[in-house]
């Protein structure tokens, strides 16, 4: 079967929207083929709001996510293939779903990135706890 990842997204941005909220895409913006604004990604991931008035021109098809924004007031336009969203949510209120692994996303079992320097124990205490989202404006 085909990955279900495009259809959800596409029907909770329309379930978002509906409800007049506004929706939010989580991306992992270290996949290959993903163009964000580097200047925005944090630790690897990048919040965007897909809102009609945020964007133009978006389109959420089986291959990915697109549309034209600007970005500290300079224009770009973005693309996320599917395997890079991780989630989508309504800002407002965290409604939404987080996306695990499925047919076409990265695979887990890929060889493991070369081990990191160690971190003393005060930066392990620094960057433990939970994962956060933040709001990109």
């Amino acid at each position: 079967m085909t990955p279900s990842r495009p259809y959800l997204v596409r029907a909770l941005n329309e379930w978002i929207l509906d409800n007049q909220c506004t929706p939010y895409v989580l991306v992992d913006a270290s996949l290959a083929g993903v163009q964000v604004p580097q200047d925005y990604v944090n630790k690897g991931q990048i919040v965007l709001n897909i809102s009609m008035t945020a964007v133009q021109n978006l389109l959420i098809d089986d291959q990915g996510l697109s549309f034209n924004a600007r970005f500290g007031g300079v224009p770009m336009s973005v693309y996320v293939p599917t395997v890079a969203i991780l989630a989508i949510y309504a800002k407002e209120n965290g409604q939404g779903m987080v996306f695990g692994s499925e047919a076409g996303a990265p695979d887990p079992n890929d060889p493991p990135e070369p081990p990191k320097p160690k971190q003393t124990e005060s930066e392990t205490k620094a960057s433990s706890g939970r994962p956060s989202l933040k709001v990109v404006k």
